[in-house]
């Protein structure tokens, strides 16, 4: 009799591929059934994240909604994993002393073992072994066209806002053995398209056959392996972009045309005080070395609003860097104070009700290139992945675009999912494409 998981991801693509795991090590055990409500569940796990301010709060939340099912199923399980895990530990059962076992995301392999003690007492497990986690996973038996790969665990920057050194550890790399184990058996579960995963993905080294091996040279490695059609990577820092890297985009065509290069602010001063240690203008010399390799690759970003100090001028500065890089579709937070944190004890003397029109003002002109973007996408024809059914019409499929661009289209009936199609983009809408299969 199989066991009914009901499991809730927060977060990140990082927290998604740690889900997944969690997935495969409680399926190694026995038959589990992945469902959409807690209601009937067995077990119910919540892979928390803690980058944003009140994400402790929105767990709680939840844990709230879920003691009832508790309430009605004394044999309930119910895990709390991830970095608000890490981060708040057993502080969590002074709020919810319903919970049975609290884990974090260097301990999400001993998941079976942590369930089962938690039958007799709570049980806490937040260390930070972060590579013997992958000596101990189990293979996946999960079919995954697009597949994510984590090479690296940790941060070892330690930007002033981030959470991330406190609750995952300092940067690790796995070794390239490791990964090539999981990339021959996510290729047989059928992966075509490998999404390479880091909190500073471009920082990955280590040593192979006596030599030391960067991200490019990882890429190009995989790219050797002929199932994978498509190569992506996430998320980058600009103090690790090498040369290394510059000479992957050029060499290697199965690598996406598409960069997401987090910057955080345009102000050199802002800039500082993140103690993100480069320059607007080192930035900008990064965006042009890699424009002079793909001269259209779409670039994405991170920003922060609202750091504390930031003055209006320091968010012009900001707004000038995007009219100059014309960024792709990005991503744009209010500054989040997180607990343990230098900049939790900085000043801040920006209102909230400047920081909301700072943040509306940053996302609008975003949103202004990337509608752009998109525009140029019609009536070209597109390069995309088939990753599956589209979501609102059972007779299309979906499609991702090198620049990570949602298509739908007319499949005519033909399974197509996990390869590398021809779209003509027809259609632009507000957040995605329609288009037809070129044959």
């Amino acid at each position: 009799m199989s066991k009914k998981l009901y499991i809730k991801t927060y977060g990140c693509q990082m927290n998604e591929y740690d889900s997944g795991k969690i997935i495969d090590v409680l399926q190694s055990k026995e038959k589990i059934e992945l469902i959409d409500k807690p209601a009937d569940a067995d077990i119910v796990i919540l892979n928390t994240c803690s980058i944003r301010e009140k994400a402790e709060e929105k767990v709680f939340h939840e844990l709230g909604r879920i003691r009832k099912f508790k309430e009605k199923n004394k044999d309930l399980k119910i895990g709390v994993a991830g970095c608000v895990a890490a981060q708040e530990g057993k502080n969590i059962f002074k709020r919810a002393p319903y919970v049975n076992v609290i884990f974090g995301p260097q301990d999400l392999h001993k998941t079976n073992d942590l369930l089962e003690k938690s039958s007799k007492i709570p049980v806490v497990e937040t260390t930070f072994d972060e590579i013997k986690k992958f000596d101990h996973l189990p293979d996946t038996m999960r079919t995954q066209n697009s597949a994510p790969l984590s090479i690296m665990e940790g941060c070892s920057k330690y930007c002033t806002y981030c959470v991330v050194p406190y609750t995952r550890g300092e940067e690790v790399s796995r070794t390239l053995d490791s990964i090539l184990l999981e990339l021959v058996n996510l290729i047989k579960n059928g992966a075509t398209e490998i999404i390479l995963l880091g909190q500073n993905v471009n920082a990955y080294t280590a040593v192979w056959e006596g030599r030391q091996i960067r991200l490019g040279d990882l890429i190009q490695i995989i790219s050797e392996f002929e199932q994978i059609k498509r190569i992506r990577f996430t998320t980058s820092h600009p103090n690790d972009v090498d040369q290394n890297l510059f000479d992957c985009f050029r060499a290697v065509p199965k690598l996406v045309n598409h960069f997401h290069l987090p910057v955080q602010s345009g102000s050199n001063k802002i800039l500082t005080n993140m103690k993100r240690d480069y320059t607007k203008e080192s930035y900008l010399k990064i965006v042009s070395d890699i424009r002079k390799i793909r001269s259209n690759i779409p670039i994405s970003s991170d920003f922060i609003v609202g750091f504390p100090g930031e003055t209006k001028q320091d968010f012009q500065e900001t707004l000038e860097l995007v009219e100059e890089v014309k960024f792709d579709k990005s991503y744009s937070f209010i500054f989040s104070p997180r607990p343990g944190t230098p900049a939790a004890k900085m000043k801040d003397e920006v209102s909230k009700t400047e920081k909301q029109d700072r943040l509306k003002e940053l996302q609008d002109l975003l949103n202004q290139y990337s509608k752009e973007r998109s525009v140029e996408l019609g009536g070209t024809v597109q390069n995309c992945m088939v990753i599956g059914k589209a979501k609102k019409h059972d007779n299309q499929l979906q499609a991702r675009t090198e620049c990570n661009r949602v298509v739908n289209f007319e499949s005519n009936s033909i399974d197509l999912v996990g390869q590398l199609v021809n779209i003509r983009i027809d259609e632009v809408l507000p957040n995605s494409l329609r288009g037809s299969l070129q044959t």
